[in-house]
């Protein structure tokens, strides 16, 4: 069992504070560039593309991340104090938000930089994983996304004011009582994704087309976060359903769609591009320069009169 229940303070400078949700964030968003960049040159693109496009997505994620977790929990923490939603420490993110508005965002960097949307969706799918990887590790400092009352031995303790409703201090004390960690299980089965994407795209995969590995981890991000809401307590609900299962289900069946559609498109093999062999490039005699191109277009003979003729042929009588 885990005791700790940590500080979500990791550093405090006077009256500015520096909150373990935001490290774990930016440690996701560094680890998710780093390996992007690294999708890119595999697959020939344009890596310079990711610095600021990056920046663009994740604050369009952030933005739609932090309206879905105030709308998940408008009644247990916003609906008596609204200011809490634009006063620090501004934790708590929902991924199936952050996907809109950074699909969003995705969409219209592609249409002005003029690239392959399936290609650059393959690109940051392994990145999505090590965000979700490392920015769950900040719920753990939050003392938030967990379950119920687990005898497991990776259960872990919650203190009285991060506790919900139904598993008060008074009936469950904090020594004796432990919770199943969520956010432990999304952070491990990001991690795990982002290893299996990495691992599929390192070589040609006949069965796998472009466009496949964002398929993929619509339906991995969707199927996990589908079970792990069996456990959640205090969830959003429509119609009596947690709307991250109606999200999750839905981003299965159109990782689904994107399986079928590519197939049905003809599109691409899934394979990284192999490096190009300078030997074939450029010229040995050369500094390095491209040899430049020579192209003969030949002459249209004039509109009347006799047909030019070859230097050693006869005049024609």
């Amino acid at each position: 069992m885990i005791d700790w229940m940590p500080n979500a303070i990791a550093l405090q400078l006077g009256p500015l504070s520096l909150y373990w949700y935001g490290i774990c964030y930016a440690v996701g968003l560094a680890g998710a560039y780093w390996v992007m960049t690294r999708q890119a040159e595999r697959f020939g693109e344009n890596a310079g593309l990711i610095g600021n496009g990056l920046i663009i997505v994740g604050v369009a994620a952030l933005i739609g991340g932090r309206l879905y977790h105030v709308i998940d929990q408008w009644q247990q923490l916003y609906a008596g104090d609204p200011l809490k939603i634009i006063l620090p420490p501004y934790s708590g993110l929902g991924i199936f938000g952050g996907f809109v508005t950074g699909a969003i965002a995705v969409i219209f960097l592609v249409r002005r930089h003029r690239v392959s949307f399936w290609r650059w969706a393959d690109i940051i799918a392994p990145g999505i994983f090590v965000m979700q990887a490392a920015g769950r590790v900040g719920n753990f400092f939050n003392q938030e996304l967990y379950g119920p009352p687990t005898s497991l031995p990776w259960g872990i303790a919650i203190d009285c004011a991060h506790r919900v409703a139904e598993f008060p201090c008074a009936t469950f004390p904090v020594e004796f009582t432990h919770f199943q960690p969520l956010f432990l299980y999304e952070s491990l089965s990001g991690l795990l994704g982002a290893i299996t994407l990495v691992w599929l795209s390192s070589r040609p995969r006949p069965r796998l087309r472009v466009g496949d590995l964002a398929a993929i981890m619509l339906i991995w991000i969707g199927g996990v976060r589908f079970l792990v809401e069996f456990l959640r307590i205090g969830n959003w609900r429509l119609a009596d359903i947690p709307t991250a299962q109606i999200f999750g289900a839905a981003f299965v069946v159109i990782g689904v769609g994107i399986l079928w559609l590519r197939r049905r498109q003809d599109a691409p093999i899934l394979e990284p591009v192999e490096p190009a062999d300078d030997g074939d490039q450029y010229d040995d005699e050369d500094d390095g320069e491209l040899e430049p191109e020579v192209r003969i277009i030949p002459s249209q003979a004039p509109a009347s009169g006799p047909a030019p003729q070859p230097p050693d042929a006869p005049a024609q009588p």
